[in-house]
């Protein structure tokens, strides 16, 4: 069980389109609305979790094309989220956000991410440490991923909203957002490349 821990802790704190958004929201639009973003986040994994667990993610993988409508679609909301991120508090008029990121834009996100998939397969067919005891071992890990996901989730929008409540001139505020949109838009890149090089 010992391993399995310490693989979740990997597997969560590794910076991804989940935990660069929730503190790209925090520091452009600050805490409260990051934790309306988090809870979002968070429903949407447990679903995808669940989806693992009943066996509905080889049922949606297997639908000719889905893998690769579910990767474009993620990686156009996660760009959409970025550019909304890299011009948060904008002045220019036509990129300033009407609409914060909140609960249902989180929720999309991670129910059409399919590194949420990828990761949940993990957390639920791998490290059978009570196999005689399937149901509650199942119950077990979906605790012990909860146990790690929520802080880890609000470490990073903590981090993110502290950046904002700094203070700092708009144009250091406004190259932090940018960072954070890059960042995001790298792991987009890199999903492309892992997705075409497999």
């Amino acid at each position: 069980m010992l391993e399995y821990i310490g693989a979740t802790l990997l597997l969560i704190i590794t910076p991804g389109p989940g935990v660069l958004s929730i503190a790209g929201v925090g520091s452009g639009y600050g805490f409260i609305a990051g934790q309306r973003f988090l809870w979002g986040l968070w429903l949407g994994n447990f679903l995808v979790g669940l989806a693992v667990i009943f066996g509905l993610k080889a049922v949606i993988f297997s639908v000719p094309y889905m893998p690769e409508t579910l990767l474009g679609l993620s990686l156009a909301y996660l760009s959409y989220l970025a550019f909304k991120i890299a011009f948060a508090g904008s002045e220019i008029a036509f990129i300033k956000a009407d609409r914060i990121p909140g609960f249902y834009d989180a929720l999309t996100l991670q129910t059409i991410n399919p590194k949420a998939y990828a990761v949940n397969a993990t957390f639920f067919t791998t490290f059978n440490f009570w196999p005689e005891h399937f149901t509650e071992m199942i119950l077990i890990k979906i605790l012990i991923v909860n146990a790690i996901w929520i802080p880890v989730h609000f470490g990073w929008l903590y981090a993110g909203a502290t950046l904002r409540k700094l203070n700092l001139p708009p144009f250091a505020q406004r190259v932090i957002n940018i960072f954070m949109a890059v960042s995001m838009v790298i792991v987009v890149l890199l999903a492309v490349a892992s997705q075409s090089s497999s």
